[in-house]
């Protein structure tokens, strides 16, 4: 045999860094939610401060638990285990400290930037644009050396937990660089390039993706490597991880948007994200059972190895979300949960179980390694895994239960639908506060339970010396006949039968009735062929598929492709469109300067957290909020506005349903017009001034949109501005004294014109046949 013997030495400090990172951000993360659950039950907990209020602290919260805490689990999992799993030191010590540095530098930035309301307003993704800019280049630096890392790996094939990372690695910049596309206005202001019902189709393509390859594939990966490695059993089905793997990450891709449900979306994509949600039952599930049998012959160790309790538990609440995802996608059942407290119990559940607890399992289980040492307190770590389940289920029951009430109070009529079982909106969020209080004391136990983890991990590192982990590896030749051409990548009976599946599938859904009928037909007997063809060479397509794994770049080049194809068909036809052309029978009124301005404060003060602007064709969602929605009344907001929660009542056509004192009073103290609100103060709107010396810019990229503004100079959009703030102060001077350049009048301007729109003209109306 060629080759030698060589002793490798990990970089496990890297290792240690990230671990550290992540519990510390992990902390800042879950003491932000419990902060935030307790101001919606407790108006006052918003302490009148700009920077304290819900709006302004709930991004926060899901940036740090998502790109804080996960993110630098994830990073923590994948530089260790890649190692292990390629027999290989990091590539690049530099790459790593750059990576490490890099990606705390943007968490500060990020919790600087969004206390203060410097936001882009689009879930999971905030964040500034420099920000954003900073997170692609740290994110390439990753990426560079992970694939150099593979590139020098020692060992030939890869493992299972490898292919998760690489689909992380790949999926994850497509998907962050598409949904950031913006133009800047200034240094810390843009506006996305996509507007109305586009944004809101590739916001939620990234959104729900964000959740499958951020929070989800990466820490499968992780499960595949720890969990094998804590129960000291082998991965109990490789063919199922093969389908696992590749079913997932084809089908995951195509879910986005079913968080767009009975919305103005077109409704051929909803069905399709539905169907794909479904379908996303099958390869989840798999993983799941794949994770839990791998612990065959090692149950009785549950009752002891807290680590292998919070591995388990894990991946038994991956199967719960991924059970839940798919099961609230559905139409009916959208229609009650959508908009409610059931969405934020699927996500913690999912976050908290699923994430939170593989971190938990991978820290109690690397700490000791890493230092050299035992774990200061199993039984410490027992008490961290009781407290941290009984607060999830606390948590996600009440959510639950919120959700389904909500659902049904604000869906209620009575008289034949003629009239709302419960007019004011104020009634359904009084009932639940019981449960926003459960919510409370489940989060807080689930923090309690962090913290000793945190005093666990202390004390285990203090009573050890940091060590790095070596292997003795033999270097070998590589030998030439392993390497797969651009032709064997692609002509081979594999890639081949799922192209003509995933073709004929499409043309089956989309083609016309003749073209359909002979697609299905032609489906169905390419899947019998396949399956024959299987059972005959399943060596030839096994010795491939091992071929497959030796070559890192045509394996990546197919993972992309295969995620690739679902946002093709799904996002393309509908971002490429010109946006006239898909209208219904309205389309919106620009803003006016004014308008805009105060359209960024509402952006900047988070409202979008708690009121949406989107009425779905709903009996009792007209009834109380107005006419439905439109697809051509939103198709200047950039970025949308649709929301995904309603703490408060939708906004879609509150303009003139209040006059400008009624605004004024409320955003002054909402309890004075509605008694038993929420909803914080915001005294400061009163105190400062618009800032309409932003207006040109802001107005300059709004036309380069497309927006239909004219030509204006400086003079003329301050003189615009100046008339319609006048007119509303001077409306408001009969009951209380404002100066016109106040944000408040900028504000009340954009909430009056709300759900202002023209008719279509012919020319414009879309094809809906």
């Amino acid at each position: 045999m060629n080759g030698q013997k060589t002793t490798i030495e990990y970089d496990d400090r890297i290792v240690r860094m990230f671990m550290i990172a992540s519990i510390f951000w992990g902390t800042i993360g879950m003491l932000v939610g419990v902060i935030v659950a307790t101001q919606l039950n407790f108006w006052r907990a918003n302490f009148d401060i700009s920077w304290l209020t819900f709006g302004r602290l709930r991004p926060l919260h899901t940036n740090a638990v998502i790109f804080a805490f996960v993110g630098n689990m994830m990073f923590a999992g994948i530089y260790h285990s890649t190692q292990r799993l390629c027999k290989v030191r990091l590539a690049s010590d530099f790459l790593s400290n750059l990576h490490f540095w890099g990606w705390q530098l943007i968490i500060v930035g990020a919790a600087i930037t969004l206390p203060l309301g410097l936001t882009r307003s689009k879930e999971y993704a905030e964040m500034i644009w420099p920000l954003n800019l900073a997170v692609v280049v740290i994110w390439v630096v990753f990426a560079a050396n992970f694939f150099w890392t593979l590139g020098k790996r020692n060992e030939k094939s890869l493992y299972v937990a490898i292919w998760f990372y690489v689909a992380t690695i790949v999926t994850v910049a497509v998907l962050y660089i598409v949904n950031h596309l913006s133009i800047p206005t200034s240094l810390l202001h843009s506006y996305p390039v996509f507007g109305g019902v586009q944004d809101a189709l590739v916001q939620w393509w990234y959104g729900h993706n964000a959740v499958a390859f951020f929070l989800t594939t990466p820490i499968l990966g992780i499960m595949y490597y720890y969990l094998p490695k804590a129960a000291e059993r082998p991965v109990y089905s490789y063919r199922l991880s093969v389908v696992h793997f590749w079913s997932l990450v084809f089908l995951y891709i195509w879910a986005g948007p079913h968080h767009l449900m009975h919305t103005a979306l077109p409704h051929w994509l909803q069905s399709l994200g539905m169907v794909f949600s479904l379908m996303l039952w099958a390869p989840s599930w798999g993983g799941m059972l794949n994770g839990l049998l791998t612990l065959r012959g090692a149950w009785d160790k549950l009752r002891t190895d807290p680590v292998l309790k919070f591995l388990a538990a894990g991946v038994t609440f991956y199967g719960m979300s991924t059970f839940e995802g798919p099961l609230l996608a559905i139409k009916s059942v959208n229609a009650l949960g959508h908009y409610t407290d059931w969405i934020i119990g699927h996500v913690h559940g999912g976050t908290l179980g699923w994430n939170g607890f593989m971190a938990a399992g991978m820290f109690y289980w690397l700490a000791p390694r890493l230092w050299n040492t035992k774990l200061h307190s199993v039984a410490m770590a027992n008490m961290h895994f009781w407290l941290g389940l009984v607060g999830i289920l606390l948590y996600v029951a009440s959510m639950w239960v919120s959700g389904i009430t909500q659902g049904l109070m604000l869906n209620g009529t009575t008289d034949g639908g003629t009239l709302l079982a419960y007019p004011n909106f104020l009634e359904t969020l009084n009932s639940i506060r019981p449960l926003m209080g459960t919510r409370i004391i489940g989060g807080s136990l689930y923090l309690v339970g962090w913290c000793l983890l945190i005093w666990n991990i202390w004390k285990t590192v203090k009573s050890g010396s940091p060590v790095n982990g070596t292997v003795e590896v033999h270097v070998e030749e590589k030998d030439p006949s392993d390497k797969l051409t651009l032709v064997g990548t692609f002509l081979n009976a594999p890639v081949i039968y799922s192209t003509l599946v995933i073709v004929l599938g499409c043309t089956w859904a989309f083609g016309s009735d003749w073209v359909s009928l002979t697609s299905m037909i032609a489906l169905f007997v390419t899947c019998i062929i396949a399956f024959i063809h299987l059972q005959v060479g399943e060596d030839n397509w096994a010795a491939w598929y091992d071929k497959l794994l030796i070559n890192i770049f045509p394996f990546t080049v197919l993972v992309l492709l295969s995620v690739l194809i679902g946002g093709i068909v799904q996002i393309v036809p509908l971002v490429t469109v010109k946006q006239e052309r898909i209208l219904d029978d309205r389309i919106q009124v620009p803003y006016t300067p004014l308008e805009l301005a105060g359209r960024d404060i509402y952006v900047r003060e988070g409202c979008y957290t708690c009121h949406s602007q989107m009425i779905r064709p709903f009996v009792s969602e007209i009834l109380r909020y107005g006419d439905y929605s439109r697809l051509g009344e939103s198709i200047y907001d950039h970025p949308y506005q649709w929301g995904s929660k309603r703490t408060g009542p939708d906004l879609a056509r509150v303009g003139g349903k209040y006059s400008d004192i009624w605004h004024y009073q409320h955003m002054a103290d909402p309890r004075n017009l509605s008694p038993g609100s929420n909803m914080p103060r915001y005294p400061w709107l009163f105190k400062s001034n618009t800032d309409t010396a932003a207006l040109p810019s802001k107005l300059r990229v709004q036309r380069i949109l497309g927006v239909p503004y004219p030509a204006m100079t400086d003079g003329e959009i301050a003189a615009l501005v100046d008339d319609q703030a006048e007119a509303i102060a001077a409306n408001l001077a009969s009951d209380v004294e404002i100066a016109p350049e106040r944000e408040i009048i900028a504000l009340i301007a954009y909430l009056q014109q709300l759900g202002q729109s023209e008719p279509a003209t012919p020319g414009d109306l879309a094809d809906t046949k």
